[in-house]
């Protein structure tokens, strides 16, 4: 029996994003695939029990520290985390957000969601920047094995870190089982983005090839009002895209179900991803999806998907055309969709993650 450690210091709920899916669902899965190794998870103050899943072999070990205050949880993390490592005699220590106490006394395994203060630093607050880089590279160097979420990222973990192809394993994501059970009965005309308001996730491009010519579809985005957001709504207001464009902010799980049920199609324009989670949950929907031609989203999307540049607003206007007008090619994605979804479960996730765990 194993005393493994869960490294949720990170999580602000509702405030970071995919790596908060990721954390509660591979928890979840971790709970009905094992029953007999001890699992403490270490939580900030903004994060409540609900987290932690109820069976016997879970336990919350809520620490004092507020994640809201970045300093104040990387210090918690470097100091205080190693000493309750230490306190519960764990085997191994799990970190699915990035970042690990250097000093911990067990192995420790880290998730790479991306890289993109690699890729794209640009995208980055310059006071950011170092600590992402330094803690990211500690990470990187310290842990005893690495999981990347897509085969683009364990790539970009052999460029940047010079890591051996052995120190990483790929194992993405997974897709509710909620999506597929969605009643698609009564679509309504809007097309949806599910997606932090970030530059990368390219909302201008978007905007403005959706402005091109008058459309009956409403453009509904939805997700955190990120670093972007001003900007994304000066252009929302220059273009007069007010009556036609639906900014959501972040919403509770259930209302965002609630958009994928009713959603006429989806669209993904982003320029990054280390995985690109609302692709998947859209093709598992039976949602029609076009989405950025990038390496990630075609492992997760396969043939599932229209796929377009998303550096090109001709490409993207002419994707928009389609998925909303050519009704063949809309069955066609509806009907594959769930097919290639299905490829990516959770207990697949857990699965591979346990047995990464138990062999360090």
């Amino acid at each position: 029996m194993a005393r493994i450690g869960i490294n949720a210091l990170y999580l602000i709920p509702g405030g970071v994003g995919g790596t908060e899916i990721y954390l509660r669902e591979l928890l979840e899965a971790l709970a009905r695939i094992d029953a007999n190794n001890l699992y403490f998870v270490f939580t900030n103050l903004e994060t409540g029990a609900d987290l932690v899943p109820r069976q016997a072999n879970f336990q919350r070990k809520a620490q004092t520290v507020r994640a809201r205050c970045r300093p104040a949880r990387i210090l918690w993390e470097q100091t205080v985390l190693p000493l309750e490592a230490a306190r519960y005699r764990l085997d191994v220590l799990f970190n699915p957000g990035f970042t690990l106490p250097f000093l911990a006394p067990c192995p420790s395994i880290t998730v790479f969601h991306d890289l993109q203060h690699k890729r794209h630093p640009e995208h980055f607050r310059p006071f950011d920047l170092p600590f992402w880089r330094l803690l990211l590279w500690m990470a990187a160097h310290r842990s005893r094995h690495l999981i990347a979420t897509s085969q683009a990222t364990r790539a970009d973990l052999q460029h940047f870190y010079r890591i051996p192809a052995k120190s990483a394993t790929v194992i993405p994501h997974g897709v509710g089982d909620r999506f597929f059970a969605l009643d698609r009965s009564r679509t309504e005309p809007y097309l949806l983005y599910v997606a932090t308001l970030h530059p990368h996730k390219n909302h201008e491009r978007l905007l403005r090839a959706y402005a091109r010519r008058p459309r009956r579809e409403r453009l509904v985005l939805a997700g955190l009002a990120g670093f972007h957001a001003k900007a994304v709504e000066a252009l929302i207001a220059q273009l007069h895209l007010g009556d036609s464009v639906h900014l959501t902010g972040w919403i509770p799980r259930e209302e965002l179900y609630g958009l994928y049920a009713r959603a006429a199609a989806c669209v993904i324009p982003s320029t990054f991803e280390g995985f690109g989670m609302p692709v998947l949950e859209a093709l598992a929907a039976g949602i029609p999806t076009a989405c950025s031609d990038i390496p990630p989203l075609r492992e997760s999307a396969g043939d599932a998907a229209l796929f377009f540049d998303p550096l090109d607003e001709n490409a993207i206007s002419a994707a928009l055309d389609r998925i909303t007008e050519d009704e063949p090619l809309r069955r066609t994605l509806a009907q594959s969709g769930p097919q290639q979804a299905r490829l990516f479960t959770w207990e697949n996730t857990a699965r591979k993650t346990l047995e990464i765990l138990l062999s360090t």
